[in-house]
């Protein structure tokens, strides 16, 4: 039906690199790869060896994945990233990341001695970047930028797993604004925002950089503590506690507190909303005391 040079001409109009790759990892052809507003020119890959285009490690996963495609001689589905620090050779690389998928499909027949794949490598940067933008906005509070209740519960729960299997401790605070419905009662519903975005940039400033804080609802905050024991908990809480009058006096000239309850997880804990239960017991017992202050339970 068609000449071999037609054929040829067919392959290299390809918009995605369709690589020839051995077993070995070595470039044996590339057809295609003609976008380029996605791709390199990558024509001066063949005859190299995957090894000597990128880095180690990067360079082990290939040639793992091409050996899977050829013991399952079934279609390999992967993506994958690639940046400017997995290249070997400043400036060869891409000045960003860019994410890949790849379709590995083992060939029926032997290339230069050795068994080999064919790797069709499509760009999907741009749609794994909107993707990527979809979770955040799925997993973010709109006002304060910090995890919404979603997440906090999907963590709570992921930590519960580890606590059961490696006995990792882990501890939530659950802490609210005193006196909140006067705030906007008095001041209005912007300043009760106004003072919410504040907590939530203190809470970053303040705790530490493995800890999860998120928005419960309302004037409701939840800091998910992993590896850290109530005691502990209770420490970094009370910093935050000291902090929140200064900096809402400094930023709305109005006194503000605020009141939580601290817990951990127990054995006999089979719900994530179990310690979650505890913490928000804790913080009731600390508005009942008269506020300001963090319980422990």
């Amino acid at each position: 039906m068609f000449t071999q040079q037609q054929l040829m001409s067919i392959l290299s109009s390809l918009p995605d690199p369709a690589f020839i790759l051995t077993r070995s990892g070595r470039y044996a052809a590339i057809f295609g790869g003609r976008d380029l507003r996605h791709y390199h020119d990558s024509s001066g890959l063949v005859g190299r060896s995957i090894s000597e285009v990128v880095k180690e490690e990067k360079a082990k996963w290939f040639i793992a994945e091409i050996e899977k495609a050829l013991e399952s001689s079934g279609l390999q589905i992967v993506e994958y990233e690639l940046s400017g620090s997995d290249i070997n050779g400043a400036g060869d690389g891409p000045s960003h990341s860019l994410w890949f998928e790849g379709r590995i499909q083992a060939l029926d027949f032997q290339v230069e001695g050795e068994s080999a794949v064919v790797w069709v490598a499509s760009n999907i940067t741009d749609k794994n970047e909107i993707q990527q933008e979809l979770r955040q906005l799925s997993e973010t509070d709109a006002l304060t930028g910090l995890y919404n209740r979603r997440k906090l519960i999907e963590t709570l729960d992921r930590r519960l797993e580890i606590f059961r299997l490696e006995e990792s401790q882990t501890s939530v605070l659950v802490f609210d604004l005193d006196n909140f419905k006067q705030l906007n009662d008095e001041m209005g519903h912007q300043a009760g925002d106004a003072a919410l975005v504040e907590i939530a940039r203190l809470c970053r400033q303040v705790l530490r950089q493995n800890d999860v804080i998120a928005r419960f609802g309302g004037d409701e905050f939840v800091v998910v503590m992993p590896s850290t024991h109530r005691r502990d908990a209770l420490e970094i809480a009370e910093r935050l506690r000291a902090r929140v009058p200064i900096v809402l006096r400094e930023t709305l000239h109005r006194d503000a507190t605020i009141s939580g309850g601290v817990s951990e997880f127990d054995r006999p804990d089979c719900f994530s909303s179990d310690i979650l239960k505890r913490a928000d017991e804790g913080l009731y017992l600390s508005k009942r005391a008269g506020r300001n202050r963090v319980s422990a339970l």
